[in-house]
């Protein structure tokens, strides 16, 4: 499971900098990817990496401003010329008015998709558990900007207990079917009698990691609540320190107020990203420094860097 940044700048592309876009790659846990908010030129950066358009199974999009959308009917119709490769449908899950935008744009620019999309939208009154399947479960709740915005909180769920191969040998059981049993949690009983308790051989459950991914917005406890113990805090930092004021007024967050919902919640690693673009190369460390004065484990996030969680 690893993060990939496609877009790490704020409100318009720059040279260093595309508009937002990140896939979480579950490829290893369920062969899929997972895409939050798209921003305009999302699929040249998808270019650049390994990944494939047709593992995106889900997008995820935390509010309506343009930065965060524009790169979406592109996108999609790009997915759709990929012959060689099956057709697959497509969940994107957003605020109210997510569905008019892509359909619209689809319409009027004559575009035909191969696949269906399944439209999940949202409004303050219907967030919660957006989507729960076998192995993972996402909430969403409202954020702070100046439009309807929202984050996300990943939340894989425990993980099986592994098998101690090497115990069982020297147990006595032989390699096979009695493995099987075991690792399903089935005693089994040996050819000389001796009784094997599977709950003896195999490990404790593993929790599973938890992923919170912030759209826009001022600090508000909302974060606070979808970030807490989380493996990984994806925070925008559109603003540096001592910028409250302008940061408030624009409905966006400081390095240093990123930094305190990430301490406040218990997180484990703060990414930084959503920087404005008038911070240039050499801001990018004072930034980090400033933040790590609050939270430690902190860091600003770049273009196509890839985060393992």
């Amino acid at each position: 499971m690893d993060i990939q940044f496609l877009g790490t700048g704020a409100g318009q592309p720059s040279k260093a900098r595309n508009v937002s876009s990140l896939a979480l790659k579950l490829l290893d846990e369920i062969n899929e990817v997972w895409l939050f908010d798209c921003g305009e030129g999302t699929q040249n950066r998808i270019l650049e990496t390994t990944i494939r358009p047709r593992k995106v199974s889900k997008i995820f999009i935390t509010h309506l401003h343009g930065d965060h959308i524009f790169g979406l009917p592109g996108f999609l119709s790009s997915r759709a010329f990929q012959a060689n490769e099956e057709q697959t449908d497509l969940d994107i899950y957003g605020p109210q008015g997510i569905k008019s935008f892509v359909l619209t744009s689809l319409r009027v620019s004559g575009s035909r998709l191969p696949y269906r999309i399944y439209f999940h939208e949202f409004d303050q009154d219907s967030l919660g558990k957006i989507l729960e399947t076998d192995k993972f479960t996402v909430y969403a709740e409202e954020l702070d900007h100046t439009i309807f915005c929202v984050g996300y909180r990943v939340m894989q769920k425990d993980l099986e207990g592994t098998l101690d191969a090497e115990k069982l040998k020297a147990a006595g059981v032989p390699f096979g079917p009695l493995f099987g049993k075991i690792k399903n949690g089935q005693d089994v009983v040996l050819d000389d009698g001796t009784e094997i308790k599977a709950a003896d051989y195999i490990s404790a459950p593993r929790p599973g990691k938890i992923i919170t991914i912030l759209g826009d917005t001022r600090k508000t406890n909302a974060s606070v609540r979808l970030a807490v113990n989380a493996d990984v805090l994806v925070h925008e930092s559109t603003y540096g320190k001592g910028d409250e004021k302008i940061a408030r007024n624009h409905g966006h967050s400081t390095n240093m107020q990123a930094a305190q919902v990430a301490a406040e919640a218990g997180a484990k690693r703060l990414l930084l990203n959503h920087i404005s673009a008038r911070f240039l190369s050499k801001d990018i460390s004072q930034l980090k420094k400033d933040a790590a004065t609050v939270f430690e484990n902190v860091h600003v996030v770049k273009d196509l860097e890839k985060v393992e969680i």
